[in-house]
């Protein structure tokens, strides 16, 4: 075993003792280290903060059921680029629910043990746990057991800030977090996503065919009807100016009418004056 092996080794026994023992536990550990430089490491371990504590009891007490919940985690991060308005707000209440859920069984796992849990320190309990569902950093320090405080879901977490005793272990980096897998998966949702936005734009083009195809039945319709409606115009057209030409030249002849008819009233006038002249001589 190496020194940081050794380290993590003993780090992880100490993170659980009793709080009013670790100080105790730590100086016993560096007094039986197999050399100085361990035992300095070992001495410079800080105590954790009682939510820190509470969380480690946690950890490694249902590391499976934890580990679980954190992997799950990492998966709801990978697909909710994907997930639309409502089914990200659902995600959020479930992650919640869950995330009370676990530090009320890590609350209860420290009063079975005979620490005191606050609100304070409850809720503190539960803002490390839900800082770990949304940080990769943040899930690697709270699966390792090994935490000294506790973390904020807002701060850029730093491992070395929240963490100690010896190397990040490659099983704590990544507990269940099959990269290959999420890699595979995240091509099958982007293929999936694919495949939907290619049949939503075949559907809007059938949409857009169709209406296209009823617009231009329609434009049928409408050119029968005025082509229709054209026709029975020309041919009124045609028996209007057949009728125009009848009435020019009917009013043609009643106008010769009308200039004879004026010559003989003219004749018959002259005629008529001719006579009463006659007459008043007599």
């Amino acid at each position: 075993m190496t020194a940081g092996d050794e380290l993590t080794t003993i780090a992880t026994e100490l993170y659980v003792r009793p709080l009013g023992e670790f100080v105790s536990a730590r100086r016993a550990s560096a007094k039986q280290a197999s050399d100085r430089g361990l035992a300095a490491e070992i001495a410079t371990l800080r105590k954790p903060s009682i939510a820190a504590w509470v969380v480690n009891v946690f950890a490694q007490e249902r590391a499976a059921e934890l580990g679980e919940a954190l992997r799950l985690a990492r998966e709801l991060r990978e697909a909710q680029d994907d997930l639309d308005a409502p089914a990200l707000a659902r995600l959020g209440r479930e992650r919640r629910a869950l995330t009370r859920r676990l530090a009320e069984q890590a609350r209860d796992l420290a009063i079975a043990r005979g620490e005191k849990v606050t609100p304070g320190t409850f809720d503190a309990v539960q803002q490390t746990i839900g800082a770990a569902f949304f940080d990769e950093a943040a899930s690697i320090a709270v699966a390792s057991g090994r935490l000294i405080r506790e973390i904020d879901p807002s701060e850029s977490v730093a491992l070395g800030d929240v963490m100690a005793g010896g190397p990040v272990h490659g099983g704590e980096a990544a507990p269940e977090h099959h990269v290959d897998e999420l890699a595979e998966r995240r091509r099958k949702r982007q293929a999936e996503r694919a495949v939907r936005d290619a049949e939503d734009a075949v559907a809007s083009a059938e949409r857009a065919r169709a209406a296209a195809e009823s617009a231009g039945r329609d434009a049928d319709r409408r050119i029968d009807e005025a082509s229709a409606h054209v026709v029975a115009l020309e041919r009124e057209l045609a028996r209007n100016r057949v009728e125009l030409d009848g009435a020019r030249q009917d009013a043609d002849a009643a106008r010769s009418r009308v200039a004879t008819a004026t010559e003989a009233v003219q004749v018959a006038s002259d005629a008529l004056d001719r006579a009463r002249a006659d007459l008043d001589s007599v």
